[in-house]
C-alpha cells in the first residue's frame, strides 16, 4: 500500500484530488486540526501565521490517521517519502488565507452564535440526543488541545464558511453541463467484432544468421542481464525462538488439566427430521412407524431423500430447539421417537448414529500443547531479542556473528534481480515480506539496513553481501530467446498487416460477416458497452476506441486476456440514454458536478489569496519537523 500511496501521488489525477481535497479541508474544517501560535513559524500568509507547533501536531495527526489504515504507525522520516508534509502544509496555508482575508473583512461570529455552533457539534452529541460537554474536554484531553485552542479554530472554521458561503452557496452545475455530462457517462454501444491472433499467422520459419543478427542488435537491450544481487538473511519470530522441548511434561499436564474443554467432544448424534403440517399428519406418520413400518419406508411414501431430513451429526447444544434436542438424546442409535412437538411444527426424529462423549488422552495432545506453550514463550522473548539484536548490530556484529549468538536461522538465498528471478529465469524462494526487494536493490554491500517486520510480531534482517552489475549478453548466450522473440515479432507484423487490409475493406463499405467467412473467422458480439465497462471480450483499454466514432465506426483494439490477439470491432449500434432531471442518478450527478464547481471556484479565490498577500515558508522549522534537519 505505500508504494501504491507513493506512486498514486505523483499523477495529474492524484493531483487534481489532493488540490480538491485541501480546498474542502479549508472551507469546512477538520475537527482535530487546530492553528496554535508561537513564536517558531512554519508557514506565513499575508499576516497569519502557521507555527511549526501546529504543523507538527496536523503532520502526526495525518500519520496516524493513515498509519491506522496500514495497521502500523509510520515515522516522520517515512511520511516525507509519500508527500504527506507538502499535503498537510498545504492544507494549513490555504487555512490560513482564508483566515487572513476573513480578518482583512472583519468578518465574525457571535459568542452566542459559536456556543450554538459547538453544542449543536455531532461529535459532542451524547448517545441519547443532547449535548455532552464532558464528552468535548473528552476529545480535546485525548488530542492534547485546550478549550481556548478549540474555541479559537472553531471561530476560525465558522469564518471560512461565511466566505464560501458567499463566494459559491447555492451554486449549482448548468443543465446543459449536467444532462451532456450524463449522456456522455451513460451512452451504450452495440458491436460486431471478429478476433485474430498471432496462431492465425502462417508457418514462421526461424531467421537466417543475418537477419537474427540484426533483430538482436537493434533490440539488445531486452535481452540484457539485469543487475544480480545475493543477501544474508535472519529471521526473528516466535517459531525460530520457540523451543517445544524445553516445555516439561509437568508444564504440559498443568495446562491440559487447566483446558480440559479444549479436548473434551461431547456426545453427538446423528439425526433425522420428518417435519408434518398438522398434528393429526404426525400422529398417523406416529401409529405406522408403532405397527412396523421403518422410517427410511415412511420417508420413501412421502417423497422425501435423506438430504432432506438428514440434520447431520450435531451436540445437544447444537439444537435451536432444545424440545427437539432432548428428544433425540433420549433416543438410542437406530430409535425413532414419537411426535414431538417442535417449535415450528410436529416432527418426528430418527437417530442412526451415537458418538460417545470423549476426551483427548494427553499422550494424544502433548506435543501439540508445548508447542503452543512454547510459541506464546516465544512471543514474550520476542522484543527482548530484538533490542539485543540491535545492540549488537549497533556494536558492529554481522548477521553471521549475531546467527551464531542467538541460535537463530541464517538463509542465504540465491542471487535474485528485481523480479525475485534468478540467472536462469527461476522464481528464488524469498520470506513474503513487504520492502525486501526494494530495500535490497535500495542497500550496497556493507550498508546496515533497518529490519523488516514478519507478520504481527517477526523481524528479518538483511544484508547485501554481492552484487553482479547489469551488463549485454552475447547472441550466443541468448539465442533461442532472440529466435522465440524474433517469431513472436514477425507473427504481431503479419497480424497486424492481415487486421489493417480487413479494416480497409470494411471503411471502404465490405459487410463483417462476409469478410469473416472468406477470411475463416467467427463473428462475435458484444451488446450494452459503456465507456466504463469491460465486458466479454473487450476489454477496458479498448473501450475508447470503440466509442471514437459514430455507428459504423471500425476500429482495431487489442483482445482481452493474454492471447496477444486484435479484435476488428464494427460499432452496430448506438444508444443515447433517456434523460430525466428529475431522476435520483441524474440529481447526485448535478450535485457532484456543483461541488466540482464550488471547490474549483474557492481553490481559485484561497490561489489569489495567496498571490496577493505572500506566501512565505520556513523551509528550516518544517525540515525540523519532517526529522529532516540533518540533510539540509
Amino acid at each position: 500500500m505505500l508504494n501504491a500511496l507513493r506512486k498514486g501521488a505523483g499523477t495529474w489525477v492524484a493531483k487534481i484530488f489532493i488540490a480538491l481535497l485541501v480546498m474542502s479541508f479549508a472551507i469546512w474544517g477538520v475537527a482535530d486540526i487546530f492553528t496554535g501560535f508561537g513564536q517558531n513559524v512554519a508557514a506565513k500568509v499575508g499576516n497569519t501565521e502557521i507555527s511549526a507547533f501546529s504543523f507538527d501536531r496536523a503532520y502526526r495527526q495525518e500519520l496516524n490517521r493513515i498509519g491506522q489504515q496500514l495497521g502500523r504507525p509510520l515515522s516522520t522520516t517515512e511520511g516525507a517519502q509519500f508527500g504527506i508534509p507538502q499535503q498537510t502544509l498545504g492544507r494549513l496555508v490555504a487555512e490560513a488565507a482564508l483566515n487572513e482575508r476573513a480578518s482583512n473583512l472583519k468578518l465574525s461570529v457571535s459568542d452566542q452564535r459559536l456556543a450554538e455552533l459547538i453544542q449543536q457539534d455531532p461529535a459532542f452529541q451524547r448517545p441519547g440526543g443532547g449535548y455532552d460537554r464532558a464528552l468535548l474536554a473528552q476529545i480535546l484531553r485525548s488530542n492534547g488541545l485546550s478549550e481556548d485552542e478549540y474555541v479559537i479554530e472553531r471561530r476560525q472554521l465558522a469564518e471560512r464558511q461565511q466566505l464560501a458561503e458567499g463566494l459559491t452557496g447555492r451554486m449549482v452545475a448548468p443543465s446543459a453541463y449536467v444532462e451532456a455530462l450524463y449522456q456522455y457517462q451513460n451512452e451504450t454501444r452495440d458491436i460486431a467484432f471478429v478476433e485474430l491472433t498471432p496462431q492465425d499467422a502462417a508457418v514462421i520459419s526461424d531467421p537466417g544468421t543475418q537477419a537474427l543478427e540484426s533483430y538482436f542488435n537493434a533490440n539488445s537491450t531486452a535481452f540484457r542481464a539485469p543487475e544480480y544481487r545475493k543477501i544474508v538473511l535472519l529471521e526473528l519470530t516466535p517459531e525460530t525462538v520457540a523451543r517445544p522441548d524445553d516445555i516439561t511434561d509437568e508444564d504440559a499436564r498443568a495446562e491440559y488439566e487447566r483446558d480440559q474443554e479444549r479436548y473434551f467432544t461431547p456426545e453427538r448424534r446423528d439425526v433425522r427430521q420428518m417435519v408434518f403440517q398438522s398434528e393429526d399428519e404426525a400422529q398417523a406418520a406416529a401409529q405406522e412407524i408403532d405397527g412396523g413400518k421403518t422410517f427410511d419406508a415412511l420417508m420413501a411414501e412421502r417423497g422425501l431423500s435423506n438430504s432432506d431430513v438428514s440434520l447431520g451429526l450435531m451436540e445437544q447444544s447444537d439444537f435451536l430447539d432444545e424440545t427437539i434436542g432432548q428428544a433425540a438424546f433420549e433416543l438410542d442409535a437406530g430409535m425413532t421417537s414419537g411426535v414431538v412437538d417442535g417449535r415450528f411444527g410436529p416432527v418426528i426424529l430418527n437417530v442412526t448414529d451415537v458418538k460417545p462423549a470423549s476426551t483427548q488422552p494427553f499422550e494424544d495432545v502433548k506435543d501439540e500443547i508445548k508447542a503452543t506453550l512454547a510459541a506464546e514463550q516465544a512471543e514474550r522473548e520476542v522484543l527482548d531479542l530484538l533490542t539485543e539484536i540491535e545492540d549488537a548490530r549497533a556494536g558492529g556484529a554481522l548477521l553471521a556473528e549475531i546467527s551464531d549468538r542467538f541460535s537463530l536461522p541464517l538463509s542465504e538465498p540465491a542471487a535474485f534481480d528485481q523480479s525475485a528471478l534468478d540467472a536462469n529465469s527461476n522464481e528464488v524462494s524469498l520470506p513474503e515480506v513487504n520492502g525486501l526487494i526494494s530495500g535490497t536493490f535500495d542497500s550496497d554491500i556493507g550498508i546496515e539496513n533497518d529490519p523488516l517486520t514478519m507478520g504481527r510480531t517477526g523481524y528479518l534482517w538483511y544484508e547485501v553481501t554481492e552484487v553482479t552489475p547489469a551488463r549485454d549478453r552475447t547472441l550466443d548466450e541468448v539465442q533461442p530467446d532472440v529466435i522465440e522473440a524474433w517469431k513472436e515479432d514477425e507473427a504481431q507484423s503479419q497480424l497486424s498487416a492481415r487486421a489493417e487490409a480487413i479494416m480497409e475493406e470494411l471503411n471502404a463499405g465490405a459487410d463483417l460477416e462476409t469478410l469473416a467467412e472468406r477470411e475463416g473467422l467467427t463473428v462475435g458480439t458484444e451488446t450494452g458497452l459503456t465507456r466504463d465497462t469491460a465486458q466479454g471480450a473487450i476489454g477496458r483499454g479498448a473501450l475508447p476506441d470503440i466509442f471514437a466514432g459514430p455507428q459504423g465506426h471500425v476500429a482495431n483494439v487489442e483482445a482481452q486476456g493474454e492471447s496477444g490477439g486484435r479484435l476488428i470491432v464494427v460499432v452496430t449500434s448506438v444508444g443515447t440514454p433517456a434523460y430525466f432531471a428529475e431522476a435520483q442518478d441524474v440529481q447526485a450527478l448535478g450535485q457532484q458536478l456543483a461541488q466540482q464547481l464550488q471547490d474549483s471556484m474557492m481553490n481559485q479565490y484561497i490561489a489569489d489569496i495567496e498571490q496577493t498577500a505572500g506566501v512565505e515558508v520556513n523551509n528550516a522549522a518544517v525540515a525540523q519537523v519532517i526529522g529532516l534537519n540533518n540533510q539540509q
